[in-house]
């Protein structure tokens, strides 16, 4: 037994060396060409990648073609080989060296589009992602090819999956399951499946999800694909853990990752040994859990992925905690110093521009299609702008009535947390008797590991922020910077754990407050101006226009209300 794991080590070692030695040889022809940027140099680069079966089919340029030609497939084939590398800054610099030399739409360029995109997302840039996925899928819907578009659509999905905006990853993954149906591509349709069951997973639709990915599963089993088949199992296993089926998760995922490791898929092998590491944790088989944690957390770190570092870094530090809390300290913070520097406001509010974006564009793609150049006049065009601006118009005023009645639902929740708080109080000045709130620990991605403040609840946090605020409102210390102060923690802190528990954003959620309190104000007999002092605004002007913005009606109009 002995001697045949030492033939199966010694085995690996000389497949790992000629794997690197393979990927030295690659690396060292692509040199070659950037330096000289000749035909020859090209050749000999691509002579290498078809000894891998890399490319598909033989690429050979003869002298007479342009050099800007040669220097786009040289490029984007490098863009591609990094990709499955997983070295994604490299893959990033050259998909966006080849993309300036594509002119004009083509299926070719809409391939370097598409990479662009799925790289940026390994990056963690879903901005970037967004912007060349969209620009993919324009020109797939213009080509009318459905395995194209279906194809293209996933990377969107997966971008906006990505960027946590399940919803429309929703929308997009239901039209592209319809377009590989139309391309009758079952491979391509496995690959969709399989996202739906990602999309229905992070909609908390577990037993959907889990339907997609048994689906998806059985259709890689048909094409006889054992690495897709895996990304399956894995996604399997995501959604039995949403319906607390641990044992059977587990099962999937130690059928998935042996898969994942034999083919050298890195990426999915570790993100599939988060997932088992949580399973573990789940089952509170924290030891266990560990090593999965750590391989992990070392791959991601090597492949320069923070956005699922920080998963890992996190799983870390809970599966330490009650054997090494020094250890688990340090994976904490770094947990943190990570999740600080992933967090910008700026990154969610550029999705959701392009996610407009994206929305005008898919309208005037499809009013572009039932056009032809005989019809486009002036009376269409006048036409179509006038239905752009009504739909303008209809999308601001939806959006300006979800806001007023997401506000109301906060306002609602914002005074049954003041009730509480005064009960409690007038309870503790009667001793009549004493509350003590513990923080039950869960180990649901929306849990925080305590930080600052600790054993607070997430209500007993919100009603001190309550507090704070209505106590500041008239001398107009009422803002992150002040509050983060009062509580002794961080800015970023404060804003990520009051955006996690009300799930709006910091500014949103003390405007809430202050319309609170004018709706309490502004049924007794004080003047609006004075209404407007107490709720944090300096000029009464200020306080009519925001109070109509956010509530629909004037103060006025809500005294005088029937």
């Amino acid at each position: 037994m002995t001697k045949n794991i030492c033939c199966f080590a010694i085995l690996m070692a000389i497949c790992s060396f000629t794997s690197m030695a393979q990927q030295h040889a690659v690396e060292k022809a692509l040199d070659a060409y950037n330096r000289v940027q000749s035909v020859d140099a090209a050749n000999r680069f691509f002579a290498l990648l078809d000894q891998e079966e890399f490319t598909e089919g033989k690429i050979h340029f003869s002298p007479s073609v342009p050099a800007d030609s040669v220097r786009q497939q040289v490029w984007y084939w490098a863009t591609e080989w990094y990709y499955d590398q997983q070295d994604y800054n490299k893959s990033k610099d050259y998909g966006l060296k080849a993309i300036k030399l594509y002119h004009g739409p083509s299926e070719s360029k809409a391939d370097c589009l598409n990479l662009l995109g799925c790289v940026y997302v390994r990056l963690g840039d879903f901005k970037n992602a967004a912007t060349y996925a969209k620009q993919c899928l324009v020109i797939d819907m213009d080509s009318g090819d459905h395995d194209r578009i279906s194809s293209s659509m996933n990377t969107l999905a997966g971008i906006y999956m990505a960027g946590h905006q399940a919803d429309e990853a929703e929308k997009l993954i239901v039209q592209a399951i319809q377009h590989a149906d139309l391309a009758n591509n079952p491979a391509r349709k496995a690959v969709l499946l399989g996202t739906a069951s990602e999309v229905y997973h992070s909609l908390t639709q577990e037993e959907k999800a889990l339907d997609y990915a048994e689906q998806a599963y059985q259709l890689e089993q048909q094409l006889g694909r054992a690495l897709p088949a895996a990304y399956r199992l894995d996604q399997k296993a995501s959604a039995l853990m949403g319906l607390k089926r641990y044992q059977e998760a587990e099962q999937a995922l130690r059928q998935a990752i042996p898969v994942m490791r034999e083919h050298g898929d890195m990426h999915s092998l570790a993100i599939a040994s988060n997932h088992l590491g949580t399973c573990l944790i789940w089952q509170k088989r924290n030891d266990e859990a560990y090593p999965y944690y750590r391989e992990a957390c070392d791959l991601f770190v090597k492949m320069g992925d923070p956005v699922n570092e920080v998963y890992s870094r996190r799983g870390l530090c809970l599966s330490l905690w009650e054997s090494n809390p020094d250890s688990a300290r340090s994976e904490l913070n770094r947990f943190n110093y990570l999740k600080d520097s992933l967090y910008t406001s700026e990154s969610a509010e550029a999705l959701a521009r392009m996610n407009a974006e994206f929305g005008n564009d898919q309208l005037t793609l499809e009013n572009e299609r039932v056009r032809s150049a005989r019809t486009r006049d002036r009376l269409i065009a006048v036409a179509l702008l006038l239905l752009l601006a009504a739909a303008a118009w209809w999308v601001i005023r939806l959006q300006r009535r979800r806001q007023q009645q997401q506000v109301s639902k906060l306002m609602g929740e914002i005074e049954r947390l003041k009730a509480e708080s005064a009960a409690a109080q007038q309870a503790l000045s009667s001793n009549q008797s004493k509350v003590v709130i513990e923080a039950e620990p869960t180990l649901t991605d929306s849990d925080e590991i305590p930080e600052t403040i600790v054993g607070v609840t997430e209500n007993e946090f919100l009603k001190r922020v309550i507090d704070f605020v209505n106590t500041h409102l008239e001398s107009g210390d009422f803002g992150l910077e002040e509050m983060a102060t009062h509580f002794s923690i961080s800015v970023s802190t404060l804003r990520r754990r009051l955006q996690d528990a009300t799930g709006v954003s910091p500014k949103s959620y003390i405007q809430a407050i202050q319309m609170q309190r004018a709706c309490s104000l502004l049924d007794s007999d004080l003047q609006i101006a004075d209404v407007a002092m107490q709720c944090g605004f300096a000029e009464p002007g200020s306080f009519t226009r925001t109070f109509k913005r956010v509530l629909g009606l004037t103060p006025t109009q809500y005294r005088t209300r029937a």
